[in-house]
């Protein structure tokens, strides 16, 4: 796999890491595939039952690489294919079964809040900023921005967000619903640290419990609006039906029984 992304996994965690830090970890075509293989292959691992995301250097991740499309990209149906390879791996993330925790330290504008987005839980720093920019250079949203903001945040503060040059700081990000947390450090690199570390943590916490079942509720939620309100009720009887089966559960439920006698 190129270095333009690590991956790595270990005691059921994957860690997939945005490796370009010189340019702020921005996508060109080397890092749009090695993302896409990445991803793949963590949701797809029967060893992996949480995966974290996080990046090299100074920022998270600035969207798509300005410079490198001046200079490799000649058509905008060039740009479109390179979108449709990052895309294959946040839909990877996205419709898989695994829960995932984002640590996006520094600025993460543009295509990058398509990747904070794709999972489910992000962590980030007090210095972190966050924001669209596309307009700038004339682009509209992509890598799932326009998809997922709205869902995230509302429709209204999404157009705030791609209608306006605006980074949202850390404090409003969390304001917003659109992070979980915020972590703060000394300087930037030990915050960077913090936020990787407390993303472990959150990880972590998904593989000490019931991981199947956090992941099956991870993909109840981000499954719904493919289906009617019915069909959701349906799915929701199915998949606690399908939990109550596993051995997992037997045991947790079991326990929780005995615990309740114990009490009465």
């Amino acid at each position: 796999m190129s270095d333009a992304i690590l991956l790595s996994v270990s005691e059921g965690m994957a860690r997939l890491t945005l490796n370009r830090p010189s340019r702020l970890n921005a996508f060109n075509a080397d890092l749009a595939h090695a993302w896409r293989d990445a991803t793949i292959e963590a949701t797809t691992r029967d060893d992996v039952r949480a995966i974290v995301i996080d990046a090299a250097g100074p920022a998270f991740c600035a969207g798509g690489d300005v410079l490198d499309m001046a200079s490799t990209m000649g058509s905008g149906a060039e740009i479109a294919a390179l979108a449709e390879v990052i895309n294959s791996g946040i839909r990877a993330l996205v419709e898989s079964a695994v829960p995932v925790v984002t640590a996006a330290h520094g600025t993460t504008a543009g295509g990058g809040l398509g990747i904070l987005l794709s999972g489910d839980y992000a962590v980030i720093g007090s210095r972190s900023k966050l924001g669209s920019l596309y307009a700038n250079i004339g682009l509209t949203p992509d890598l799932s921005v326009s998809a997922q903001l709205a869902r995230a945040v509302g429709e209204r503060r999404a157009l705030q967000l791609v209608l306006q040059d605006r980074l949202l700081s850390a404090q409003e990000a969390l304001d917003w619903g659109l992070v979980a947390e915020i972590v703060e450090g000394a300087d930037a690199a030990d915050e960077a640290e913090r936020v990787r570390t407390r993303a472990e943590e959150v990880a972590r916490f998904w593989l000490s419990g019931a991981a199947a079942a956090y992941g099956q509720a991870k993909r109840l939620v981000r499954s719904q609006p493919s289906r009617t309100f019915a069909e959701q009720l349906s799915e929701e009887a199915r998949s606690i039906g399908a939990s109550f089966d596993t051995a997992d559960a037997k045991a947790r439920v079991a326990g929780f029984a005995a615990a309740s006698a114990r009490r009465a």
